[in-house]
């Protein structure tokens, strides 16, 4: 397989990126196009996304990634990012590439910027989204997961440092998770009420994922009462969703959503 090098969506032309150009794979094709989203600290070319970039190619299916700032390929800092920023990139992104009817791919933080853009592209009169497939779907992270279990040492650090260190089972470097981050996921919750997507939603949902336990998204799914929603739960799925079955699954759900796009 031979991955094709980015283009870079660049500060001077498009101030909405937050100072650093964000690299972007873009595959021309077919609509509903498939849009992926991805985790807190994961890029563009991994696994999930890279199987639904083979799976969009042979289906000559339209197909939008990129690497969120701090992230992957893309310019800046991983510590100054935030919800805020990180959704604005994303909808930059969108509104330069995508081309008619979309479906969202979120993964984990990538399905809370999936309900975020879905609000904020509706609040621009923009109806394009007609389909969401989240996986182990994270809305509200920060004030729902992280928040109510600080330490009193992790709440020190926060106030005196700006930030916390976790270490990671993804990853040989922590996650950051910042004060600014904490402090701006609450100005971008969605889970607070009723979420109104205007669109059919599939959440895939692992019964083992220790990182956001399957209570998360069946809270999620009492807060889409108006809308079409799936929720499949994989007995032995982790957090991660990336072995084969899983990987097929979501192919499947994909699929099935674009079905149901057209």
């Amino acid at each position: 397989m031979t991955v094709t090098p980015p283009t870079f969506l660049d500060v001077p032309i498009f101030p909405d990126v937050g100072g650093s150009r964000i690299a972007v794979r873009h595959m021309a094709g077919s609509t509903p196009g498939i849009v992926w989203l991805g985790g807190y600290k994961s890029d563009m070319l991994g696994t999930k996304a890279q199987t639904l970039s083979d799976w969009a190619a042979r289906e000559g299916r339209a197909f939008l990634r990129h690497d969120y700032s701090g992230h992957g390929e893309s310019d800046g800092a991983f510590a100054d990012g935030t919800i805020s920023k990180w959704l604005s990139q994303s909808l930059a992104v969108f509104r330069h590439f995508a081309s008619g009817s979309q479906i969202l791919v979120g993964s984990s933080m990538g399905a809370w910027i999936a309900l975020r853009m879905v609000q904020e592209l509706r609040k621009a009169g923009d109806a394009n989204v007609v389909g969401l497939v989240l996986l182990a779907p994270a809305p509200d992270f920060t004030a729902e997961l992280v928040e109510p279990v600080l330490t009193p040492a992790q709440k020190h650090d926060l106030a005196e440092k700006g930030f916390f260190a976790e270490p990671s089972d993804y990853s040989t470097e922590p996650y950051i998770y910042t004060r600014a981050l904490i402090e701006d996921g609450r100005a971008n919750r969605v889970m607070t009420g009723p979420i109104d997507t205007h669109c059919p939603v599939h959440i895939l949902q692992g019964l083992a994922d220790a990182d956001v336990p399957s209570s998360h998204a069946l809270k999620l799914v009492s807060l889409l009462p108006a809308d079409d929603v799936t929720l499949s739960l994989i007995p032995d799925g982790d957090h991660r969703l990336s072995r084969p079955q899983d990987l097929d699954m979501l192919v499947r759900a994909v699929g099935d959503m674009a079905g149901r796009g057209k």
